[in-house]
């Protein structure tokens, strides 16, 4: 109700004002790119620089000769780095005489941090509070529309932190602190001297573990003018974070649930931590696969640094067709704009963006599995890019997605109260519900046994073979007979035969454990999906076990995958979806599309994918074996997919 009302006085504001700020119109005029536009960030000590026009000419010319842009984010602080005031008006006409919108920047940090860890305002310091305040009195002078990068949390444990903290909570503690702090050192102090001003927070990538940091994704969500995603995800293995590629998707698409008005303005990526340079690019395009409406790129000296950057490690797929071509991308860099002979993130940045534009217009509404994340929730962290890396194509709620006709539910549900009753309602409706083992463990003895009788019983046993056991019968083997699959770690479930169905189960020594159970509840079907104590280990998986879970969770999805692990799928409402692959190998790939006597066109080549044969019925399987219910008639085709490479479907009749 509190976000209802603000919303509410918030929209009446916008609408009293005759005249739209200046840097909104510029916002809306047409942008350099077909489908998106481009911001670039630049932090305070450029701005600084830039006090020097003939340094400013200098860079602007060479950034905009590697990446088109449509606007720059100006900061005017950073770890109590000011910006000179005097100069800031004269850089804005600079860039806004050329074309180019210009909105303030800042970083609400202190900088020298200790051991590693960041170092944020301890907001129980005036003087901290002070240097806040005087910030964002610096960008409200000079801006319509302000962001904040994403430093605006609190790690501080001070002698004064932990007094005034009492017997909270350190995550409750600090929540009510930066609530109040966005209230009244940054939205109170700006719109008193801007009425007019908009101003945008930036959340960063570490979503599940914003609460205990103070970042609120519901309330201060909300009271903010609208917000901006952090999309960038790094590379996956030597980062300390370990976030997976697909997160750079579906972390828009939950932010732009949680502000579905509109408010989630774009993403974010930067160019640190990556190993090979296709990283960088997979980054940009899985955030305007999400269909963020703008993209920032951090930052400006990135883009116009003249150290030349190296492939990486991508020996392996070098030769080959990738949608990153390194050998294309060089070909776009000339002598004046170059990085000491050779391509800077500048020229990588622009050869990604242009060719992702070609196609995004081809594009719908992104769709997929329901998911349901509430408010200031953790459990079984980060899963659900996990699901979405091995082609399970993920839509993140806040609220209970009702009108779905089948809900993923993770441990983080456990958060929310009424769970359960939401669980029986949405199964009373027809509609089918499956929770995960973690979210079973935490529901245990809090109703979830009025559904099912079933138990976490907290050992766990290593499983190396699988079995399909639908139905009465023997079911058939999952394992992959070309590769053996290492041994997986999985919570052992209780359950009685009968009243629940082990539909998947794995076999160790002669005992079998269920990975997927199903039950049918009034007139839903209620499922447990078993998750690997790893769950990196999904990647272990045998393909056969992967697609019965696809199967069961996207049994009316107007597209499935049948693909190797770390194969992503992004399905949108128009009967168009992208299959990318973050694989070093070529990967052949088979997807089930709804509807008979149809044609599947790739759009980045405009050639026909051929239809796969369908699979010839085992004579020898037992005769009261059930195979899964398949669900609406599919054709399949057949494609291959090269490495670090998406490709672009659309479904003809």
């Amino acid at each position: 109700m509190k976000r209802l009302i603000l919303s509410a006085i918030l929209a009446a504001f916008w609408l009293s004002l005759l005249i739209p700020p200046a840097s909104f119109a510029a916002e809306s005029s047409p942008g350099k790119y077909k489908n998106f536009k481009v911001a670039v960030y630049i932090v305070v000590n450029a701005t600084k620089s830039f006090v020097d026009e003939k340094v400013l000419q200098a860079e602007y010319d060479k950034v905009m000769s590697r990446v088109k842009f449509d606007k720059v984010y100006l900061e005017v602080y950073r770890d109590k780095n000011f910006a000179d005031e005097a100069s800031l008006d004269k850089i804005i006409k600079f860039f806004t005489d050329r074309g180019i919108a210009v909105c303030g920047g800042m970083t609400l940090s202190a900088g020298g941090g200790k051991g590693g860890q960041f170092g944020t305002f301890d907001f129980e310091k005036p003087a901290d509070r002070a240097e806040c305040k005087k910030a964002v009195q610096i960008a409200a002078r000079h801006f319509d529309t302000v962001i904040l990068d994403d430093f605006f949390f609190y790690t501080s444990k001070s002698d004064e932190d932990i007094k005034a903290k009492g017997k909270r909570s350190w995550t409750q503690y600090r929540l009510d602190t930066m609530r109040k702090a966005g209230r009244d050192l940054v939205l109170k102090p700006a719109k008193a001297i801007n009425p007019n001003l908009k101003m945008i927070i930036k959340y960063p990538n570490w979503y599940e573990h914003f609460q205990g940091l103070g970042y609120d994704l519901d309330d201060q969500a909300h009271e903010f003018d609208a917000i901006y995603t952090g999309t960038e995800t790094r590379d996956p293995y030597i980062t300390d974070q370990l976030l997976q590629q697909y997160e750079s998707y579906e972390i828009f698409r939950y932010f732009s649930n949680i502000r579905p008005d509109g408010g989630n303005l774009g993403g974010w990526v930067d160019t640190y931590s990556t190993r090979y340079v296709d990283r960088y690019p997979e980054q940009l395009w899985d955030t305007l696969f999400a269909k963020a409406p703008e993209i920032t790129l951090f930052n400006w000296h990135e883009m116009s640094g003249d150290w030349k950057i190296e492939p990486g490690e991508r020996d392996a797929w070098k030769n080959q067709a990738t949608s990153f071509n390194w050998d294309e991308m060089l070909k776009t860099v000339q002598p004046k704009n170059s990085a000491k002979g050779g391509p800077s993130w500048g020229h990588v940045a622009g050869y990604s963006l242009e060719k992702i534009d070609k196609v995004l217009g081809e594009l719908g509404k992104p769709i997929g599995v329901a998911c349901y994340k509430p408010y200031q929730s953790t459990g079984e962290d980060f899963l659900h890019s996990y699901l979405g890396n091995i082609g399970i194509p993920v839509e993140l709620f806040p609220e209970f997605p009702t009108n779905a006709s089948m809900v993923l539910l993770t441990e983080s549900a456990k958060f929310d109260s009424k769970i359960v009753p939401k669980i029986k309602k949405q199964l009373a409706a027809g509609k089918n519900v499956m929770v995960t083992s973690g979210l079973l463990k935490a529901l245990q003895g809090k109703g979830i046994e009025e559904i099912a009788e079933m138990e976490y019983t907290g050992r766990s046993v290593a499983i190396h073979d699988f079995i399909n056991g639908f139905g009465a019968g023997s079911g058939s083997s999952l394992n992959d007979p070309t590769h053996d699959n290492p041994a997986i770690l999985f919570p052992e479930i209780r359950f009685f035969t009968n009243d629940m169905w082990g539909i998947v189960r794995g076999v160790a020594s002669a005992k079998g454990f269920p990975i997927i159970l199903m039950n049918h509840y009034s007139k839903g079907t209620f499922y447990l999906l078993t998750i690997p104590e790893n769950f990196g280990d999904l990647y272990q998986l045998p393909r056969g076990v992967v697609n019965e879970i696809k199967g069961y969770l996207q049994e009316d999805s107007p597209v499935r995958m049948d693909c190797p692990l770390q194969v992503a799928l992004f399905t949108y409402d128009n009967n168009s979806f992208v299959v990318e692959s973050f694989r070093p190998e070529a990967s052949t790939v088979t997807v089930s599309v709804v509807g008979d006597n149809i044609k599947l066109r790739e759009l980045t080549t405009n050639q026909l994918a051929k239809v796969a044969p369908v699979p010839t019925p085992d004579p020898k399987a037992n005769k009261w074996f059930q195979a899964r219910p398949q669900g609406p008639a599919r054709t399949r085709f057949q494609i291959s997919v090269p490495p670090h490479s998406y490709m672009v479907f659309g479904v003809e009749k």
